[in-house]
Parts: structure tokens; C-alpha cells; sequence
């Protein structure tokens, strides 16, 4: 009887106790360093979501390791964050308290799945001997004028009381407590991403990543090459500076936009006439993220700024001034210039406040026509109605008229800087004192970490509950000593994140952050699995982080990731994401108690492709556990007993096509189409022990077993010692192929009648589908089924079945 229970407890306890998966010391080999994407160990638990991409890099680093490769395959946990706090908050546990207690849930949850880790290697974010690293990291950025403060507006969550990043923010609320999210100005510590721009979005160029994610990388980054064009104010000294990738469709401004928080409103001595309803406007924007701004579907809004006009550079006709929520401070110069027969949104902005469209640029084909009220032509063309430019093409006109107006060709990003400063508690204080006298200090490197104090209130109050802590502010100044006071925000868990695969080589090195030898040999990541949803913020930061530490001489290479797969998300059973609200979670306990976890990890690989999403479905599972429990009984009962005739031809030759198909499908991370290969396999090699009482060489038989081992560890390692091996297959060598025996001469065709299996033949290669049909219809084992019906359709699978529908 194949008891996954007894099978899977004992190998689990065997690998721990022998240190299997223990990434070796030996720098000579090849090596390949696999790493997950780490988890936050949250209250729930795993779901049976979580499995997937673990079990992907398991079945991978398992797979090199029988390559021969030497495997760095670790796992930690990325364990700072609110929802630890928000639970001292509800139930008056305190956040470390209730992180060990979760990370213990979690690791017993992720051994049960006999994943391959290396725990040796495991690190925690929250711990002090780790963040003391990610403060030593913020000081090296400080050292090297990446890291400021600065008063900016930020997205501020008054349920949480913090600031949110934008991708916390969904539809205008906190994705947490679902507060509604307004803009306030606040002093925040920042990183300067932006100075690494370019080599950001180079470098895409160098790295093996799905090309969706590198979209999203470049879209977020935003580089646009334009020229910055000014329009002076009439009657005033003052200008709008405007940037525009557009400047051949300078003709065309109707309008000048400024943003809300534009500084130029505050400066304009010229009164603005309805100034009431201005500020009204600009006190409604603070209320919206600069997410739900950019929204091209809303319906747009803006306010004229009555008594304010422009002088257009090349006309120098006066141009109606306007502000919009749509145009951000941020971006740009945080005023754009309104061209609505050539931009969908100045456009819309156009039509809803009835400003006038001109057409500048026509498509060179003479068939295409322009209406003002259809879209906007936002394509290159000729010029029209552009005064001496008019005839011209787009490209050539560009330069010319920014030329002509005195303009400045220019680059610029939708890019900001990384905002890192957090007003909570669970998180790694930001090494900074504050001293009347000498201003901001860097905290010396010697008195790292800065420990989280433990007399807070953990009550949100819109400040730092360490502002409030008495002893964490007993401090002196390092360059006077006298009293001073620290920093109270604490670091936005990306800083954790940003360079946690670079500590994994050595984690417990107290004297440097990485170890140069190991960190040399280890790095970069060769393989990085995760979910899509950290397409942006994540990868884009450990990027960054990995460049910085470049140029500081600390690390040789300048990207992180060299490929990067992401796993699809697993649905519910009723096509949903999977949420404790949705009451649609299944727990893989459940799972692995009642059919075990190597059917757990099939079945997950098996669903379809890897980066597709799919949904559980509970019933399915038995189709696996199946499938298991033949590959138990052709070993432990059908191969033990003599066979009467000697291997087949065609037996052997299924075999290395399916070493083959496993050897290339599991690089490129097809399980789902390796593991068919498999059961095929099986199949076969069940048909011909018990229908055709014919030998498995022993070589082949044990050769399955190595294929299957990524995939199910725990019963190929009892199988592999039921075969006589008492050392683990873990390190055995990969199964190699004979190309000789890839061509077939013959193929076995299963026989089908209403889709049930009900006998096989043997056919040469090639052998048409009437022959086939014509065999398999005068055999014995399908006469009797046949008879007295009609066949109403032959569905025929060139080489591997044919299925008689009959009624």
C-alpha cells in the first residue's frame, strides 16, 4: 500500500537529520543560485496559492543538483510590516511575538512539502543581526547623496495613519483598511532612484524576464525625449515652462494646464478673478492620489484661471490658462500644453470645456481624414496651418520650431524618487540624529543596529509610535555630544527586501553585511521566481539597490535577477483570487494530510502552464493520486515478477523520448507538459509488464525514477531504496538519452471505445489511419464491443490512439 503518510515523514526527517540540500562549500563547480521570491509570514498561513512557485524552483534546483551544479536554493522571511502592527494594535501582541509565532507556522508548512531548502541560510528581516545591514545599506546611500529628506506630498491613510505607497492605494482607498486616501505634505526620507534612470532601463536589455515585466518597467520609469518650451504670461515677467514630446504641434495649443500645487499660482501678482473657486479645486485635488489623476477613462475636470493669460511663443495670440488634476507637479514641469485634435486627453479636456481644437498635422496618406469630433491624431504626419512650418514633415519640423521659439531639447521621466520613510512601528528605524546644534547625523557605523525600542504605544496617531518612546531618544550627538534625538520614522519594508538575496551566500557574518568570497561565487541570482504582482516596486528597487552597491565598489555586478519567471495565480474554485474574505482558501495541510504532498506538488505543476492563472479544483487532486499509486504498484508488485519475454523495442525507445522531453521541459519550466510525458511513460511500461509480460532493463527502470524525483521526492527516494540504493538520489546522475532510440519504428495505439481504453496494438511507422482503423476494428478485444453497433465517429491521434464513438 503506498502510505504517502509513513513515506513522507520518514524521508523529510532523513533529509533534515543529513543536511541533504546544504549548499556545498566546494567553489569549483558550476553553480546556480535559485531563490523564491520570500514570504511575509502572515497570520493565515499558507494558502494552496503559495505551493506553486515554490515547488517550481524545488523541482528545478532538485533537477540541477542531479546535473551536477552546485545549488544555493534558500528561503527566508520578509517579516517587518503593518499588518503585524495592526494586530498589536487589535489584540495587544506584541509584532515580534506574533512574527516568530507565524514563521514557525510557516517553515512547519513549507517542510511538510519536502521543498529542498537550504536552512542553514535562512534569514528574518525583523531580526537585529539582519536590519542592522539594511541601516548600515541606508547610511552608505546617505554617504553617497542617494538618500535626503525633503517635504513632499505623499498618499496618507488617516485609518493607518501612514503614508501609503502608490500601489497600496486601489480605487482611491487603502488596500488594508479601505480608508479613503488623501495627499498631505509631509518631511519624508527619500531615495534618489531617478539618478539611475537610464541605466534602469538599459540593463533590461541584458536579463532573461518575461517581456511583460520589462513593459512595466519601462512604462514606469516613463522616459520621454521632448524639449521644454516657455509661454510667458501676459502683462507679467513671470513664464509657463511646458514639456512636450510634441513640439511639431505647437500650432495647436488652445490651452495651457497647470497642475493644482503649481508654485506659479501662489506667485502670480496678477489677481486671478475667481481665486474662491480656484482654491476650492485645489483643496478637492489633495483629496485624489496622483493614480486616480492620470486616469484617462474619468471624466475630466479643471478651472480657468480668469484674468490669467498666456502669450503663445510662435503666434503670440493670448492662450486661455486653465488648472487640471490631471497635469501633476511631479512630472514634468508640472504644466502641459493643451493640444486636443493631436492628444486623446487634451482632447476630452477640450470637448467637456468646449476649448477649441486645431488641427496641425495631417497623415501622409491623402485618404485619411482628421474629424474633430472622433479621436485625436496622435501620429506623426505633416504639417498644417503651422505658419512657415506647414509642409513639413513631424521629425523634421521637431528641432526646427524648438529652435525657432528658443525651446530647450530635454529628457524627462515618469520616474520619482523612492519614498522610504514609514510613520509605523514594525520596521527598521531609519539610522539618523537630530542635534539643535550640529543639524543631521548619520548614526556611526559602530553603534549599529538601532534596536526598536520596547515602551511604545502602538496606537496610530499620524506619527511614529517610536517618537513617543523615552528611551529610544536617549541619545547623544556624534559630532558634540550633547543631547540630541533620533530619526522616529522607520524604513518602508522594500529597503528589507531590496538586497536580502545578497546575505543568503553567508547570513551569519556579523562583521560584514555580505561576505566577498561567497558573495563572488554565489551571485548574481540565476533563477528568481515570484509573483507577477511585483512586476514594478520590488525588482525595480533590488535593481537599483544592486547598481548603487556597484558603483560603491561592494558588489561586482549591476543586475540582481539574471532570469526571473513568474508563477500564475491559483484561483478558488469559484475563479476568484483566493482571500479569507471570499472564504475560498484551501489549506495545503488539508491537502497534504489526506493524499500527500508529493500529489500536492503534481497536481499544482500539472494544472496547466506555469505563468498561467487557474483554479483549484478539489476533485481533480484524485487524478494525480492516481497516478502515483500506479507508479507504487508497477514497482513494488508488477517489476519484481519474472517477465517472460525480453525488453521491447518499443518500451526502451518511450522511455528515453520521455528523458528527453522531462531534460528539456523542466529549464524552460513546462511542467505541465514534462509530467504528461511521465504518465505516458507509465503507461506504457504498465502495458507491457502485465499485457505483454515483457522486462524493463533495470537501468530504465531506475532511470524513471530519477525523472520523477524533482517532481515527487519522496516516493521516487523510497522506490530508489526499495531498488537496493540505501544513500539518497538526491546528488545521482541525471538520466542521459540515445538520440539512435528517439526515431520509432513502431507505436503502440491505445484503443478506445467511448473514450475507455479497451485494447493496444502495435503499428509500423508511419502506417496510414485507414490501416489503423482497419486493424483495430477486426481485434478480438474490440469486436465484441462493436457489435450490433454503429459507428457514429473515429477520432484518431496520429501514433497514439484511436477512440470509436458508438451508439
Amino acid at each position: 500500500m503506498y502510505d504517502h503518510r509513513k513515506i513522507e515523514k520518514k524521508w523529510q526527517a532523513r533529509w533534515e537529520k543529513e543536511r541533504t540540500f546544504q549548499a556545498p562549500s566546494d567553489t569549483k563547480r558550476e553553480k546556480r543560485y535559485v531563490l523564491d521570491m520570500f514570504p511575509y509570514p502572515s497570520s493565515n498561513g499558507l494558502h494552496v496559492g503559495h505551493p506553486e512557485g515554490y515547488t517550481a524552483t524545488d523541482i528545478y534546483s532538485r533537477f540541477l543538483r542531479m546535473k551536477g551544479y552546485a545549488v544555493l536554493h534558500p528561503m527566508g522571511w520578509d517579516a517587518f510590516g503593518l499588518p503585524a502592527e495592526n494586530f498589536a494594535i487589535k489584540k495587544g501582541v506584541h509584532p515580534a511575538e506574533t512574527t516568530k509565532k507565524n514563521i514557525a507556522t510557516f517553515k512547519k508548512q513549507i517542510r511538510s512539502l519536502g521543498l529542498s531548502y537550504d536552512w542553514s541560510k535562512e534569514i528574518d528581516t525583523s531580526a537585529p543581526d539582519y536590519y542592522r545591514w539594511t541601516q548600515w545599506l541606508f547610511l552608505e546611500l546617505y554617504k553617497r547623496d542617494l538618500a535626503y529628506k525633503r517635504k513632499a506630498p505623499v498618499n496618507w491613510c488617516s485609518g493607518c495613519q501612514t503614508v501609503l505607497a502608490n500601489e497600496q492605494v486601489v480605487e482611491g482607498e487603502c488596500e488594508r483598511c479601505h480608508t479613503g486616501v488623501i495627499q498631505k505634505d509631509l518631511e519624508q526620507w527619500f531615495l534618489k532612484v531617478t539618478a539611475y534612470a537610464d541605466r534602469l532601463l538599459a540593463d533590461l536589455a541584458s536579463i532573461d524576464w518575461p517581456d511583460s515585466i520589462k513593459r512595466a518597467q519601462e512604462h514606469w520609469i516613463g522616459k520621454s525625449e521632448g524639449a521644454i518650451i516657455d509661454f510667458r504670461l501676459n502683462n507679467s515677467p513671470l513664464k509657463i515652462s511646458v514639456f512636450t514630446t510634441r513640439p511639431d504641434t505647437l500650432y495647436g495649443v488652445s490651452y495651457l494646464v497647470l497642475a493644482p500645487e503649481h508654485e506659479l499660482i501662489k506667485n502670480l501678482k496678477t489677481p486671478i478673478g475667481n481665486i474662491r473657486e480656484v482654491k476650492e479645486y485645489i483643496a478637492s485635488t489633495r483629496k485624489k492620489t496622483d493614480m486616480e489623476r492620470q486616469r484617462v477613462a474619468q471624466k475630466k475636470s479643471g478651472v480657468p484661471l480668469k484674468g490669467i493669460t498666456a502669450i503663445h511663443p510662435a503666434t503670440k495670440e493670448e492662450v486661455p490658462v486653465w488648472i487640471a488634476d490631471y497635469c501633476l507637479a511631479s512630472y514634468g514641469t508640472g504644466a502641459v500644453m493643451g493640444v486636443p485634435a493631436h492628444d486623446d486627453r487634451d482632447l476630452a479636456f477640450a470637448k467637456q470645456f468646449k476649448l477649441p481644437i486645431k488641427i496641425v498635422v495631417m497623415p501622409e496618406k491623402a485618404d485619411s481624414v482628421i474629424k474633430r469630433s472622433h479621436k485625436a491624431y496622435t501620429g506623426p504626419g505633416i504639417l498644417v496651418s503651422s505658419g512657415e512650418w506647414s509642409g513639413m514633415s513631424s521629425e523634421e519640423a521637431k528641432k526646427k520650431i524648438v529652435a525657432a521659439v528658443k525651446g530647450q531639447q530635454t529628457i524627462q521621466y515618469k520616474l520619482r524618487d523612492w519614498l522610504i520613510s514609514r510613520q509605523r512601528y514594525w520596521g527598521a528605524p531609519i539610522p539618523i540624529i537630530y542635534c539643535e546644534a550640529c543639524g543631521e547625523q548619520a548614526v556611526p557605523e559602530s553603534d549599529l543596529p538601532v534596536l526598536l525600542p520596547t515602551d511604545v504605544d502602538f496606537k496610530p496617531t499620524g506619527e511614529s509610535p517610536l517618537a513617543r518612546s523615552k528611551s529610544f531618544h536617549t541619545v547623544l550627538c556624534p559630532a558634540c555630544g550633547k543631547k540630541a534625538r533620533r530619526e522616529s520614522d522607520t524604513l518602508d519594508t522594500f529597503m528589507c527586501s531590496s538586497w536580502y538575496y545578497l546575505r543568503y551566500p553567508n547570513p551569519h557574518s556579523g562583521d560584514v553585511p555580505f561576505e566577498q568570497e561567497s558573495l563572488r561565487y554565489w551571485l548574481p541570482v540565476d533563477m528568481y521566481v515570484g509573483g507577477a504582482e511585483h512586476a514594478v516596486l520590488h525588482l525595480l528597487y533590488a535593481r537599483f539597490i544592486t547598481k548603487a552597491l556597484e558603483d560603491a565598489e561592494f558588489v561586482p555586478f549591476s543586475e540582481p535577477f539574471t532570469r526571473l519567471r513568474n508563477q500564475g495565480l491559483i484561483l478558488g474554485e469559484d475563479g476568484e483570487k483566493m482571500s479569507k474574505s471570499r472564504g475560498n482558501v484551501v489549506n495545503p495541510d488539508d491537502i497534504v494530510d489526506a493524499y500527500g504532498a508529493d500529489t500536492l506538488r503534481l497536481y499544482e505543476m500539472f494544472m496547466g502552464p506555469f505563468e498561467d492563472a487557474k483554479p483549484w479544483n478539489t476533485n481533480n487532486i484524485m487524478g494525480v493520486r492516481r497516478f502515483l499509486e500506479r507508479v507504487w504498484r508497477l514497482y513494488t508488485e508488477h517489476l519484481k515478477k519474472p517477465a517472460a519475454h525480453p525488453p521491447a523495442d518499443a518500451c526502451i525507445r518511450v522511455i528515453h523520448k520521455t528523458i528527453k522531453k522531462v531534460t528539456e521541459d523542466i529549464p524552460s519550466f513546462r511542467f505541465n507538459t514534462a509530467l504528461a510525458a511521465l504518465m505516458v511513460c507509465v503507461n506504457t511500461m504498465t502495458d507491457h509488464v502485465l499485457q505483454k509480460n515483457e522486462a524493463v532493463p533495470t537501468y530504465l527502470q531506475e532511470s524513471f525514477i530519477l525523472l520523477l524525483a524533482p517532481f515527487a521526492p519522496h516516493i521516487a527516494e523510497e522506490l530508489w531504496e526499495y531498488m537496493g540504493h540505501p544513500a539518497t538520489l538526491t546528488y545521482e546522475p541525471w538520466p542521459s538519452y540515445d538520440t539512435a532510440l528517439l526515431t520509432e519504428d513502431t507505436c503502440t495505439i491505445t484503443i478506445q471505445i467511448n473514450g475507455t481504453r479497451r485494447d493496444s496494438m502495435t503499428v509500423p511507422v508511419p502506417t496510414e489511419e485507414e490501416d489503423i482503423r482497419a486493424q483495430a476494428i477486426e481485434r478480438e478485444n474490440v469486436k465484441k464491443w462493436i457489435a450490433g453497433k454503429t459507428i457514429k465517429k473515429t477520432i484518431y491521434v496520429e501514433k497514439r490512439l484511436i477512440n470509436f464513438v458508438i451508439h
